[in-house]
């Protein structure tokens, strides 16, 4: 497992009860997350620091309960990079601290590669691996369906000092958008996705990865240069294996690729512990 144990301003404090305690710099939430089954607190006094709890209600969805008044936003570093920070509807704060091993992935690869890279990244939420990207000096096209997860990417670029630097925002449904790029004849060193389980697009497209995922690889495999970096693949869709978009990346990607497949899960450690908690899988393509 990549673990992304190079936080500073974020830190599991405990997980017990399908419920992990979390610091984001000065502020302390609890958040449920499915896959903490253990009932056993390890830090039972911890439990009482915290500033909010999302509540989850039987009937879907849930609420933000307060035990003080917090900032609408506040901002988290991670290394050189700032995100802003915000509770939202159903548990989220517009980011996934767990990415960070694959944002130091990416850093790396781009900067190792000496010439000029373009990466495109699809699904691409409040734009973790845009500034990651951005900052190791890659060319990047965001694409989400969300107006407004793509102002908050565009904040977290300024927040990161990085808003001059060549960063192309796209509001659009990620099929479409990549079949339009096909038409026009642009190319792409590098590509990142990170696709919901089930999702719909700006006109109500309907996503389901089982049926859209494979699909939507061989697609990008035709935007694609000749001299292609890395494929990027993150997914948080219960019951899929790594190996599975391994597989995926190498039908699709590997055969007319020369270069290394490689997948696994991410997650987060817990502070003072030997506990991780498990956060998703990811598989990777990379040239030699």
């Amino acid at each position: 497992m990549n673990v992304a144990n190079n936080w500073k301003d974020y830190e599991i404090l405990d997980m017990a009860n399908g419920e992990k305690l979390e610091r984001w710099k000065d502020i302390i939430l609890i958040r449920p997350d499915p896959q903490i089954i253990w009932k056993e607190k390890s830090f039972k006094n911890k439990w009482n620091l915290a500033d909010a709890k999302y509540i989850r209600s039987s009937s879907g969805g849930g609420h933000w309960e307060y035990n003080k008044k917090l900032p609408d936003v506040w901002e988290v570093k991670y290394k050189d990079l700032t995100f802003r920070i915000k509770p939202m509807g159903f548990k989220h704060t517009g980011l996934f601290p767990e990415q960070a091993v694959n944002w130091d992935w990416m850093i790396s690869k781009i900067q190792n590669a000496k010439r000029k890279i373009k990466v495109l990244n699809l699904f691409a939420y409040t734009g973790g691996a845009t500034v990651a990207c951005s900052y190791a000096g890659a060319e990047v096209c965001h694409v989400d369906s969300s107006k407004g997860m793509t102002l908050w990417a565009k904040e977290n670029l300024e927040a990161s000092g990085l808003g001059a630097r060549p960063v192309r925002f796209i509001v659009d449904d990620v099929i479409k958008f990549v079949n339009r790029e096909i038409r026009r004849g642009n190319k792409y060193d590098a590509i990142i996705m990170d696709p919901p389980s089930y999702g719909r697009g700006t006109n109500g497209e309907v996503w389901k990865f089982e049926d859209n995922i494979c699909d939507l690889v061989e697609l990008c495999g035709k935007v694609l240069s000749d001299e292609p970096l890395f494929f990027l693949i993150n997914s948080y869709t219960t019951g899929i294996s790594s190996m599975v978009l391994e597989n995926i990346l190498k039908l699709n990607i590997g055969k007319n690729n020369k270069g290394n497949l490689s997948s696994g899960e991410i997650g987060l450690p817990m502070t003072n512990s030997n506990l991780i908690l498990p956060c998703g899988i990811f598989a990777r393509w990379e040239s030699k």
